[in-house]
């Protein structure tokens, strides 16, 4: 009796086996089918595009006055009074601020009197030279004489007439540094004073842009509060000289009527650069990587199998492109995002582009 049980177990060992391997071999495919559709790099492409061709670059700007002075006296004295506060408008020629002129007109009222004394005599002394009843060196001393009496008194009349600062040109009264009666000293700025003429943008730029400048065109200033609508800009100058953050400053006027566009408004400047591509490509600086010394890319090829291609940098640029000087032609398919996580021969798969209707891809 237990050798027949002990058969008919046997017997039904053997049927089971073929389907258990059969569930075991399935099994061990779906996980390699796993691990393989794992691996497959998921990257971000974009084409190589010829450099030069009509490339838009935009830099934030702010608005300043076309014109923007600090004046001051040029000479010592009282503070008497300022002619409008901040914001007043002042024609050109008007004063704007003045001192206490009382010592000086002391000073000319002795200069003139002195003056007319020393004038007086000189005439006689010409007269007698003139008929030959006095000296040459009589002669010389009464020349030189006046000559140093009518420049103290011209000197004189200056300084009276300084005591009052008057608008260099049509502006507005941006600030004021001292109140009446304070005491200032020659060349101590009192008011700072900009025109009232349509006002300026001002941009800074890296250097690398700055030594193509002049390919540029088509200057264009947006503004947050001006919607769908652009004011031309005309290109006025470019500091020849970096400043402290090794940028360099342009200036641009403002074409047309300004309308509610004031100094201190933030504006982005956009404008287009033609140059000759001569050979280059502009790519995404993202799509480089470094390998024993050498710049590479990878290049997408028949079935999204990656190559490694060897290129020549020739320059980055501010938004974020590469100038590429040899190794890629315009067209060529590149990738752009982890490319450090591919290697050679590898297929990879193809991020999708969001859509015009899921921007961001949030959908």
């Amino acid at each position: 009796m237990k050798s027949k049980e002990l058969i008919s177990g046997i017997l039904k060992a053997a049927m089971m086996t073929p389907a258990l391997c059969a569930a075991l071999c399935l099994t061990q495919s779906c996980k390699d089918a796993k691990k393989v559709q794992e691996k497959t790099a998921v990257v971000k492409i974009d084409t190589a595009r010829a450099y030069g061709h009509a490339v838009r670059l935009e830099f934030p700007g702010k608005v300043t006055a076309a014109q923007e002075t600090n004046l001051a006296f040029q000479v010592a004295g009282k503070l008497r009074k300022i002619h409008g506060d901040a914001g007043t408008f002042i024609r050109k020629g008007q004063v704007i601020a003045e001192l206490d002129d009382r010592d000086y007109k002391l000073q000319l009222n002795a200069a003139e009197a002195e003056y007319n004394s020393i004038k007086a005599e000189a005439e006689r002394v010409f007269a007698l030279y003139r008929d030959s009843a006095t000296t040459a060196a009589n002669y010389d001393k009464a020349r030189y004489g006046l000559e140093q009496i009518s420049a103290k008194y011209e000197n004189c009349r200056n300084q009276l007439a300084d005591t009052k600062l008057t608008a260099p040109f049509d502006g507005y009264v941006q600030k004021t540094y001292y109140d009446a009666p304070a005491i200032i000293g020659a060349g101590m700025p009192v008011v700072c004073f900009i025109s009232s003429g349509n006002p300026e943008v001002e941009i800074n730029i890296p250097g690398s842009e700055y030594s193509q400048f002049r390919k540029y065109r088509d200057f264009q200033a947006a503004f947050d509060f001006i919607q769908e609508k652009t004011m031309p800009l005309t290109l006025l100058n470019i500091s020849p000289k970096a400043n402290a953050n090794q940028l360099y400053t342009v200036r641009f006027a403002i074409t047309g009527n300004a309308g509610d566009i004031a100094p201190g408004m933030n504006t982005m400047v956009s404008m287009d650069c033609n140059a000759e591509s001569g050979g280059r490509c502009s790519i995404p600086s993202s799509a480089l990587f470094s390998k024993d010394g050498k710049s590479l890319v990878w290049i997408l090829g028949s079935g999204n199998t990656v190559s490694a291609r060897e290129v020549r940098v020739e320059s980055f640029r501010s938004d974020g492109e590469a100038v590429i000087s040899g190794g890629l032609e315009p067209g060529d398919i590149i990738v752009t995002s982890g490319v450090h996580k591919i290697a050679e021969g590898e297929k990879v798969k193809i991020l999708p582009k969001a859509s015009a209707t899921n921007a961001g891809g949030l959908l």
